[in-house]
């Protein structure tokens, strides 16, 4: 990497641990909504308790991985003040421009890296998390830095790179369960027509498992029950694939008494759901989750909706939504003429690759807006190599394949987002479930307000 561009990369670096400082500092006023409140309760409330003292053996916490609750908890309890958390994700979150900038450059170009780096560290969306409690942020820069010492490992063939790689995305899969899934066919990318590729992809395997190994051990212990990490893919699977209401599912899972009969039910419930709207499943789940996970809307919006900035100006609740999304939609645009442009190398695969990974199991799932965050790099790297091709001179011609290739992305994201797009201009808003007090938004907690059960505390 040239010295310019090392020298860009600290520049963004910086710059985008600054924005997220003064987005602290200069917020208005709010309140944790949703999750948020369940996060905070086990990170401030039950993990430092006399009972747990973050004992993993005494809590009794098994429906989401436990990096988050253990991170707000660690910081919590060293500092005594919530403002800690939010510095530490800031800096966490100005560390996943130097990731992104990284990888960008090794795969398509130190400019399309750059400008990769620059979205990340000035995009809305991510800017926000940063500030507030969700696993969001810890998760996708574990994710995104456990990716680039992948790539590095296949450069250099290096055991120590590949073993960090797999420790990143062993505490990414700690972190949001999703990942897990994703960690075999990574490995079997690593070892692809590569000298001593299958060594590698055993130490990055071997590593992940080691870290993950623990935490499933313990739930044997704590539940007698083999869990690999969390029981909540379970119920979202159930959630996202049956005919019943969002209330009708937590009603019937409430009235099973145990967290493993819970668990056990809802996967044969989420099973049993699939078979019965077989064969048309997957088309008839293409059509309802691509427009929830491409929607033009976002968790800052889900957030001003819900009143947590109280009383908010109708012509300043709009100008902040449009910050949100104007965004969104020219990385969308951008990502549609890169897809054209893309180069043909090793790294291209396993980036487009998580990306029909991550989506299809929300479409298997249920998608909403804030699931697409992880994700959200692949679009960047994508535009950055758009970008660079719309301001190269003379254009590269594009070959009929590519030109197609794009004009089919074009179609799937257009009738994706295209419908919350109408939605904006039809309905009013707030959206009727804001002003009633019923949330549209698909939790993943099953809680009433995100709270945890209380007898697991």
């Amino acid at each position: 990497m040239s010295g310019s561009f090392r020298r860009g990369l600290v520049a963004l670096t910086l710059a985008g641990l600054v924005t997220r400082l003064l987005f602290m500092l200069l917020e208005p006023a709010t309140a944790p909504a949703g999750d948020e409140r369940m996060w905070l309760v086990w990170g401030t409330e039950v993990l430092p308790s006399e009972q747990i003292a973050f004992s993993p053996l005494r809590l009794r916490f098994i429906f989401h991985p436990p990096v988050y609750p253990y991170f707000i908890g660690a910081l919590y309890a060293l500092f005594g003040t919530l403002t800690a958390v939010k510095l530490a994700q800031c800096v966490l979150g100005g560390l996943l421009v130097p990731a992104v900038g990284r990888i960008g450059a090794g795969a398509l170009g130190e400019r399309a890296g750059l400008f990769a780096a620059a979205v990340t560290a000035f995009y809305p969306e991510l800017v926000w998390f940063s500030v507030h409690f969700w696993a969001e942020t810890v998760f996708v820069v574990l994710l995104w830095w456990g990716f680039e010492r992948l790539l590095q490992a296949d450069d250099r063939s290096s055991a120590g790179v590949t073993a960090a790689a797999g420790l990143l995305l062993g505490l990414a899969v700690l972190t949001r369960e999703t990942v897990l899934y994703f960690v075999p066919l990574a490995a079997v990318w690593l070892s692809w027509r590569r000298p001593g590729g299958g060594r590698r992809a055993a130490v990055l395997l071997g590593t992940a498992l080691l870290v993950v190994l623990p935490w499933t051990l313990r739930n044997w212990m704590v539940f007698r029950t083999f869990v690999p990490v969390s029981t909540a893919g379970a119920l979202n699977l159930w959630q996202g694939n049956t005919h019943l209401t969002r209330q009708e599912v937590y009603e019937e899972y409430w009235a099973v008494h145990g967290r493993m009969q819970k668990y056990r039910y809802t996967r044969e419930k989420a099973l049993e759901s699939i078979w019965d709207r077989q064969p048309l499943w997957l088309f008839e789940k293409l059509r309802d989750e691509m427009p929830q996970y491409w929607a033009a809307h976002g968790q800052p919006i889900v957030h001003l909706e819900r009143g947590a900035y109280g009383d908010v100006a109708r012509s300043r609740a709009f100008a902040a939504i449009v910050v949100v999304l104007a965004p969104y939609l020219a990385v969308l645009g951008l990502f549609v003429v890169g897809i054209a442009a893309l180069p043909r190398n090793r790294a291209v695969p396993l980036l487009l690759g998580f990306l029909v990974f991550y989506v299809c199991l929300h479409v298997a799932a249920h998608g909403y807006p804030r699931y697409r965050l992880p994700s959200l790099p692949v679009l960047f790297l994508v535009a950055g190599q758009g970008w660079v091709f719309l301001r190269t001179r003379p254009r590269p011609r594009l070959g009929a394949r590519r030109c197609w290739s794009a004009a089919a992305v074009a179609l799937v994201l257009g009738l994706s987002v295209g419908p919350s797009l109408v939605r904006w201009v039809t309905d009013p808003w707030p959206p009727e479930w804001a002003r009633t007090g019923e949330e549209e938004a698909l939790a993943e907690t099953p809680a009433p307000d995100g709270a945890p059960d209380p007898v697991e505390r």
